[in-house]
């Protein structure tokens, strides 16, 4: 039987706690959000600078990402290359702007983190780097 492994609020507060530092050193606003397997939210922070629209946004992504178990922008390109519109999933919350990565570790998803508020290419960036901090094989 395969072992459930699940995100923790100690891994959850990691992630946001080193994109916050990446944010701060770079005097940048973002909203960052990370969920668990089910998209629902386990830890959020906006930080200094960050425009208010961008709270969901952040939220959004990560839940797409987390359900999905794909970035959040993979489910805007299979739109569009597919020519599906996204209210054919009946799932409002979904988003496909760049920024939400699914966490996974030995092919599981244990969750998912969104970062909005930057350009698109440095929110994916940002929120891998909260990835990374988590050191998952």
């Amino acid at each position: 039987m395969r072992s459930v492994m699940t995100l923790s609020h100690g891994q959850a507060s990691t992630v946001i706690q080193t994109i916050k530092a990446h944010l701060e050193a770079e005097k940048k606003g973002a909203a960052v959000a990370v969920v668990d397997e089910h998209g629902d939210l386990l830890a959020f922070i906006r930080t200094d600078g960050c425009r208010y629209a961008s709270v969901t946004i952040a939220i959004n992504k990560a839940y797409t990402a987390a359900r999905e178990h794909i970035p959040s922008a993979e489910m805007g390109k299979r739109s569009r290359e597919e020519g599906f519109p996204m209210t054919n999933f009946g799932e409002l919350r979904y988003v496909t702007w760049g920024g939400g990565l699914p966490i996974i570790t030995r092919g599981q998803v244990l969750g998912a983190v969104g970062v909005s508020g930057l350009p698109e290419a440095e929110d994916v960036e940002v929120a891998q780097i909260g990835i990374n901090a988590l050191q998952l094989s």
